[in-house]
């Protein structure tokens, strides 16, 4: 597990870097000011959310593997999928329908952290 999401996390993160520079020097001049927001945020939330899955690995090999452990990082994957995703195609394509998918990636961004939280919280008197 701990291999898994320290691998995961870091494409994830070189992804996150990729996807920008391609919005900064590509998209930048096709895109509105607003879709260029859209897409930034994107690319900010994936980012942010790699770093939680190298988090998430780290802890694995500190604490041991836990199905907690293991579902946050499941859905911090999930999260920078259906979040980051749905506002690289909102911002892209202009169908705002996609923007419906957005919330269910921040749900799974907020499950995936309260589970960490909660990992953490049950280590806290093992010494």
């Amino acid at each position: 597990m701990q291999r898994t999401f320290i691998t995961w996390g870091a494409l994830f993160a070189m992804l996150a870097v990729a996807v920008g520079a391609f919005g900064a020097h590509i998209l930048k001049a096709s895109l509105n000011e607003s879709a260029m927001a859209v897409y930034e945020t994107g690319v900010h939330y994936h980012m942010m959310h790699a770093l939680g899955l190298l988090i998430v690995g780290l802890a694995a090999g500190q604490w041991g593997e836990s199905g907690r452990l293991r579902w946050s990082g499941w859905l911090l994957i999930a999260g920078i999928i259906l979040f980051s995703g749905s506002l690289y195609a909102l911002s892209i394509s202009g169908i705002k329908v996609l923007g419906a998918i957005t919330p269910l990636g921040g749900v799974c961004f907020i499950a995936g952290w309260l589970l960490l939280a909660l990992e953490g919280w049950s280590r806290k008197k093992a010494r």
